[in-house]
């Protein structure tokens, strides 16, 4: 992530996703604070994302948008439920965003087989990198 506006854009973008089912659980805002500060997003900006969205930015890297779906995926399990417009939600925005339908599916069900909900960094690249072949 190289850019100021694309740290936003990428925090924006999870805060709305978190926002889905009518409220952000702590769960979910504690995650979303560990992503900000990450990015290196200074807190008063990082709150305000929760009222008004940033300039949405494309992400051009494959990599990047791979990651993007991974913390979104953990972000919609952060709260331990599963809520139908997330599983909707996360499908539409990683086929925008031009990853593999198969992929994703395939990565959504690793994490529910894993007892923490992580998968590892080498399995879901594997995962994205099966549907190219």
């Amino acid at each position: 992530m190289s850019t100021y506006e694309e740290k936003l854009s990428l925090l924006s973008e999870m805060i709305a996703f978190a926002q889905i089912d009518g409220q952000v659980h702590d769960r979910e805002y504690q995650l979303l604070a560990i992503v900000a500060s990450q990015l290196k997003i200074e807190q008063s900006v990082f709150e305000e994302l929760f009222e008004k969205k940033a300039k949405k930015v494309v992400i051009k890297s494959e990599y990047e948008r791979i990651m993007q779906f991974y913390r979104l995926a953990l972000l919609m399990h952060a709260d331990g439920t599963l809520h139908i417009n997330e599983q909707i939600a996360i499908r539409e925005m990683g086929v925008n965003m031009g990853l593999s339908p198969y992929a994703m599916r395939s990565v959504l069900a690793e994490m529910q087989k894993s007892s923490t909900g992580l998968i590892d960094p080498g399995v879901l690249l594997a995962l994205f990198r099966a549907q190219h072949n």
